[in-house]
């Protein structure tokens, strides 16, 4: 279905920039280049509608008319999975059956979800600066993952 309107539309914009092409303008003839409109009416001589300006009518209303259908088939087509690439990359690559784990980093604690790291702070009070403590800091497990 989406491959079909996606043809339809190529071919009803190759069509749509045609027939503009080939219209000539309002002020087409030697007085328009000097700013003239021909006519004594407020927008310009207005003719009867030509075939090229009802082709232009046609191809523009199916322009909009396939442009907004391919636009909601693909935002209900993103609805069932992730919605953007950060989410999928946040995602962990599960270990294969009867794979090693992954070996520990040297110089990083490994640290339990829900547990607590310990860090370094020095406060400072009105500018003057205290000495350095060690307080516990949370670990809070990343977007989209659980508790190990």
């Amino acid at each position: 279905m989406v491959i079909l309107l996606t043809v339809i539309h190529v071919i009803v914009c190759l069509f749509l920039v045609v027939v503009v092409l080939l219209q000539s303008g309002k002020a087409a003839d030697l007085a328009g280049a000097f700013g003239g409109m021909g006519s004594q009416t407020v927008f310009g001589p207005r003719g009867a509608a030509t075939v090229l300006s009802r082709a232009t009518t046609l191809a523009a209303t199916l322009f909009m008319l396939t442009s907004l259908s391919l636009s909601i088939l693909a935002t209900r087509a993103g609805k069932g999975g992730s919605s953007t690439i950060l989410d999928k990359a946040a995602k962990p690559v599960p270990a294969q059956k009867g794979a090693a784990p992954a070996a520990p980093v040297p110089g990083q604690q490994q640290v339990p979800v829900g547990g607590s790291v310990p860090i370094e702070v020095q406060p400072s009070v009105d500018g003057k600066q205290l000495p350095k403590q060690t307080v516990p800091a949370p670990v809070v497990p990343a977007p989209g993952q659980g508790k190990q």
